[in-house]
């Protein structure tokens, strides 16, 4: 209180902004199967998807096709998104993440609705997640992957083996 407030002269001047501040949602396109949970769940259906199906020939012969969705359009209006982040939270896939990013003002609301081009943009700005704390347990998918290749090192015979 004895201090003099200083004001940040903004556009000049770039907030020093938490490592982990909530923005705007970012897309990674290649993690989205279509399943919909995030329309879904939004409560202000703010969340716009598009997708069609195609049909995958079988990886082996004498198997069967399968069809998979492709993503057509993803977009989000922002003029009605409240930030409250539940479809981040029920993606089970991790295609959904916040990104810092503040600055995508428009002049006219009906610009607000950001397809899935500048949802993908914005993914390159999601800081990456915080270590994990030194005495926390091994990841289940790491700790499987590390087995797995243990496992595989062991069945294959080592050079000095191989030239005998």
């Amino acid at each position: 209180m004895t201090r003099k407030t200083v004001t940040e002269q903004y556009p000049d001047t770039q907030p020093d902004l938490p490592p982990r501040t909530r923005g705007v949602i970012a897309l990674f396109e290649e993690n989205c199967t279509v399943c919909m949970l995030c329309a879904r769940e939004c409560p202000d259906w703010c969340i716009y998807i598009d997708s069609h199906k195609e049909t995958v020939p079988a990886a082996v012969p004498g198997g069967r096709e399968r069809s998979r969705n492709v993503l057509d359009r993803f977009a989000i209006d922002f003029s009605l998104c409240m930030y409250c982040g539940i479809c981040i939270e029920v993606c089970p896939f991790d295609a959904l993440f916040w990104s810092p990013e503040f600055e995508y003002a428009e002049t006219d609301i009906r610009d607000l609705t950001h397809e899935r081009d500048k949802l993908r943009e914005w993914m390159w700005t999601v800081p990456a997640p915080p270590a994990l704390d030194p005495g926390a347990e091994e990841p289940k998918e790491i700790a499987a992957a590390r087995k797995t290749a243990e496992k595989l090192a062991e069945a294959q015979p080592g050079p000095e083996e191989g030239d005998a």
